[in-house]
């Protein structure tokens, strides 16, 4: 306990506005527990700090624990027609280190379920062994860039964002292509009847960024 709370008990436990520091953690229950701690520590570059045949605790920071997959034999499959998760993320500190986990994870047989610019940010999203999905994510904007883009006619038109070809960013970064280019609309676009990286159950969005 820090010397401040221990100086201000009183005053912390009135505080009406009261809000989290950080998100945590993740827990996920499943019938597939190896493959699913496996995928985990593979996508995260993570370590364990306890596993027991049931359970796993991994990290890929100064945290204890980050992700932990929980494992239950006689669980049912995911249900992703009904209620529930839609996906979580993790941000990564440059372009280029969101790029360079795009190509280890394909080498490691990994590959994504969906590729497109938010606008905010540059995402690549992946599906686990259950089946969620899990966001990779570089940060295009400052907070108060993206809030005044979700202000925008744009935005209101198409809330979800533009698709692009993975590997077309990845040979203009490796060109040199300057920062500011890359994280834009359209910057790497699919080629002519070239199929896109998307989920089939995704509502209709600017996908070629065809409303800018």
């Amino acid at each position: 306990m820090t010397v401040i709370e221990e100086a201000n008990r009183t005053a912390l436990l009135a505080r009406a506005d009261v809000r989290p520091i950080m998100l945590a953690h993740v827990v996920l229950r499943s019938a597939r527990y190896a493959a699913m701690r496996d995928f985990y520590l593979t996508l995260l570059n993570a370590r364990v700090t306890h596993e027991d045949g049931v359970v796993c605790f991994m990290t890929y920071d100064d945290e204890h624990h980050r992700v932990v997959v929980i494992g239950l034999p006689h669980l049912a499959p995911v249900q992703h027609t009904a209620s529930g998760l839609e996906h979580f993320s993790f941000t990564y500190a440059t372009l280029g280190e969101l790029l360079g986990n795009y190509e280890r994870l394909k080498a490691a047989g990994i590959h994504p379920v969906w590729t497109i610019n938010h606008g905010f940010t540059t995402s690549i999203y992946y599906a686990d062994p259950d089946g969620n999905m899990i966001e990779t994510q570089f940060d295009n904007m400052t907070v108060a860039q993206a809030t005044a883009f979700m202000g925008t006619d744009y935005f209101a038109k198409n809330p979800i964002g533009v698709d692009f070809d993975p590997e077309v960013l990845l040979a203009r970064y490796r060109a040199g292509d300057p920062l500011d280019e890359l994280i834009r609309f359209q910057s790497a676009p699919y080629a002519a009847g070239k199929a896109h990286i998307r989920p089939a159950n995704v509502p209709p969005y600017d996908a070629d960024g065809e409303l800018l």
